[in-house]
């Protein structure tokens, strides 16, 4: 079993107060509908409905969660219904930001690791497009004046090197659209984990007041 302190992130646990000298049959057959569902299995033991889900279909409106307990404890203000459910969906959309973050510092490292090896490359290419820089002058000036008169092109001019540089930023990976899909996962957990939680209670307690 996962400690307390972490399970809350797949966990959906809450409580309602049933209505005055309802008893728990009672309680357990009007929120019986909600688990005779397909893919969905139940026992009850005495206060205790345990139930499992494998397969659920999408109009099942607990869908989201793969199991659960549900008990009733009767106390001097009257019987409570309290539940405890789980959700791999949860876990997931929890786990998600933190691969894609992964992935994100990944590429940051492969980035870091090729600058090294670029400025090589860049050096060695100024090199390089300077002693074609200073073989075109050459060429110019000892260009054949027959030819010039004949109309022959000049040497064409070398390319800026931010042409160059500009390309090669474009072929370097970005971790930009890791951050993007952490960000949406974290956005849909945050969402999910408070709607959920809203919803199943509202649920319970629809059918416990037989609406």
């Amino acid at each position: 079993m996962a400690p307390r302190s972490i399970d809350w992130i797949w966990h959906i646990r809450g409580s309602l107060q049933l209505a005055p000298k309802q008893s728990s049959d009672d309680a357990f057959d009007k929120l019986a509908p909600l688990f005779r569902l397909t893919g969905t299995s139940h026992e009850r033991t005495n206060d205790t409905l345990t139930f499992r889900k494998t397969g659920q279909a999408a109009q099942d409106k607990m869908s989201v969660f793969d199991g659960g307990v549900l008990q009733i404890e009767k106390g001097a203000a009257g019987s409570v219904l309290r539940y405890q459910l789980t959700s791999r969906a949860l876990m997931f959309c929890f786990l998600a930001p933190l691969l894609f973050l992964g992935f994100a510092q990944l590429t940051v490292a492969v980035v870091e690791l090729q600058i090294p090896s670029t400025k090589t490359a860049d050096k060695s290419g100024r090199a390089a497009d300077a002693s074609k820089k200073h073989e075109k002058k050459d060429a110019k000036l000892l260009q054949n004046p027959i030819d010039k008169a004949l109309g022959a092109p000049a040497p064409e001019k070398p390319k800026k090197d931010g042409a160059g540089k500009s390309k090669e930023d474009d072929k370097k990976p970005s971790p930009t659209s890791a951050y993007v899909f952490a960000a949406i996962f974290a956005i849909l957990y945050l969402v999910g984990r408070i709607l959920e939680d809203l919803l199943v209670k509202g649920l319970f307690k629809r059918r416990l007041l037989g609406l």
